[in-house]
Parts: structure tokens; sequence; C-alpha cells
């Protein structure tokens, strides 16, 4: 495949929408519940706030497709492992670790990733870094399945790791090609989406469960039935993220917060409906001071 202008610009919205979810949330991962009123007071409002993991691997998938226009796996293993060595205090978890500095040494990622657990990890760490890569593969979404799963078998090889890899990104694609519709009807439209390719597992029958709650539910109904990312799982990150962010499409500022105050895997949580809302808002839709509070990314669009 050849890399697109238009796709790499879509991915690179989404990347910086990502990248201010996950450092918002890590931000605020201690006193989340009172996030709104942290927004105004001192430290939170003053000090940088510095992305996790989850950008420094989603920035990896972002310039595999700016070098291929697809995943080519072990390609992207080794931008992943070089993005590991380069910085490892990014608040990897163990596995992750494990299987970075492996393929940093020169051992086959396949032989990691399926070895774990024994048979794969099912966390939500595939999740967390495929919105762009949904984004970049909007027009075609059976294509984009394929390369959400390439994408996340590298560290999660369990069939629930792989499918919250692709319910997310299926999300993020279907925000890109609908971001011309009203915000109801996009929402309606992720939801299809997702249901439709999203490959039978428990991280599907969450889905299901959570998208059949109505928009005005309080959010914290939704994550006692689903969860909130605080098992790191797949299964139990993706669904509430996917409904959040469905029913603040147009309002990233008010899909991050609802987020983040429902505790759980802050910085993961934030990451995903950044990823997926920012594909409907545009960058210019993310709040201006919490971009410029925001880490910078160690990379810049291909061209103005």
């Amino acid at each position: 495949m050849q890399m697109t202008r238009k796709g790499i610009d879509h991915a690179y919205t989404s990347l910086v929408g990502l990248s201010v979810g996950d450092a918002f949330g890590e931000a605020c991962s201690y006193g989340f519940q009172h996030v709104r009123d942290r927004l105004t007071q001192e430290g939170l409002a003053t000090h940088s706030w510095c992305y996790t993991d989850d950008t420094e691997l989603a920035i990896a998938i972002y310039e595999m497709l700016a070098q291929a226009g697809e995943i080519r796996q072990d390609t992207l293993a080794r931008l992943m492992a070089e993005r590991y060595r380069k910085d490892p205090d990014r608040g990897y978890g163990k596995m992750a670790r494990m299987i970075l500095r492996g393929i940093a040494n020169g051992d086959d990622w396949r032989t990691l990733s399926s070895g774990t657990f024994s048979g794969g990890s099912m966390g939500n760490g595939a999740a967390m870094r495929s919105a762009p890569l949904g984004s970049y593969f909007s027009d075609d979404f059976e294509i984009l399945v394929s390369q959400a799963a390439a994408s996340a078998q590298i560290s999660h090889y369990h069939q629930e790791g792989v499918a919250g890899a692709i319910a997310v990104a299926l999300a993020s694609g279907a925000a890109t090609r609908f971001k011309d519709e009203s915000p109801t009807s996009v929402a309606d439209d992720i939801i299809h989406i997702v249901l439709k390719y999203t490959p039978q597992s428990e991280t599907r029958t969450q889905l299901q469960r959570a998208l059949a709650f109505p928009a005005d539910t309080n959010p914290a109904v939704v994550t006692q039935a689903v969860g909130n990312g605080f098992q790191v799982t797949s299964q139990d990150t993706v669904p509430f993220c996917v409904w959040n962010a469905c029913r603040n499409i147009d309002n990233y500022r008010e899909a991050i917060l609802s987020t983040i105050e429902v505790g759980g895997d802050c910085d993961t949580n934030g990451a995903i409906v950044g990823g997926i809302v920012s594909c409907f808002t545009g960058i210019d839709g993310i709040p201006r001071d919490w971009v410029n509070r925001c880490e910078r990314l160690d990379i810049a669009p291909l061209w103005p």
C-alpha cells in the first residue's frame, strides 16, 4: 500500500486527540473524582501534562503508516521496541516491558507475544494505540479490521486483546468517515460499524451491552455494568470508552472529563476516547489550553 495524504492527516488528528486524552488522564489519575474542580486549581492548570506509553506506541503506528501506508508487523515491532528502548519510563506494564525488551534484543515478537499468559495478553494495550490506525483506514472497514489485528498481535496475541484494538479502530474509522453528518447520526453509525465488524469475543459481548444504554445514562451506571478499565483488560475497558465517545462525539472536553471522573485506567481510557472523538471534532475541537499544557509530540505532520 502507498501512504496517502488524506489518511495520514486523519491519523495525525486522531493521534493528537489520543495524546491529549492520555496526558490529561495521567495528570488526573489521582483525585479523578474531582477532575472538574481540579481544572481550576493551580497545580493542574499550570503544570505540564506528560503522555504515557499509550501515546508512545500510537506514535510508532503513525510512523509505520507514514513509512509504508500499512502495518508491516516486523517493522512495527522494531519501531515499538525502539521507542521503548529510547524512553522506558513511560508507564509500560510488566508484560509490555518484557515483550518490547525482548524484541529490542532480537527475539521474535511472535514467540514473545503468543507465549504470554499461555496464549497471549487480553490487556487493553493494543486498544489504547489503535485509534489513529482506524482513522487512516476509514475508507475500507474490512482492511481496517485486518490492519488493526496485525497491529495488536505484536504485543496482544489473545483474541480479546485483538478484538479491543479492532473495536477502537472501527470507532475512530466510523467517526472519520461520517464526520460530516450530525452527531446523533455519527454515534449511530459508530455503534453499527463496531458491532458489525468486531469479532465474536467477550469484548464484543460487553460492547453490545454497553452500547444498548441510552446516551443520557449516568456513566457510573454503565461502568458498573461493563467496567472502567480497572482490570486493565480489553473487555473491561473498551466497551465503556466506545459508549462514552459516542455520546460525546461532538464535545471533546466533556468526553474526556466524563471519562476520567469514573476512574479506572484513566490515561488509557482518555487515550481511547480522545483518539475517537477527535476524529469527529478535529484538532480545533480540542480545548486549546489543554493542547498547550500537554507535552509536545516528538513528530510533526508530514506537511503544513
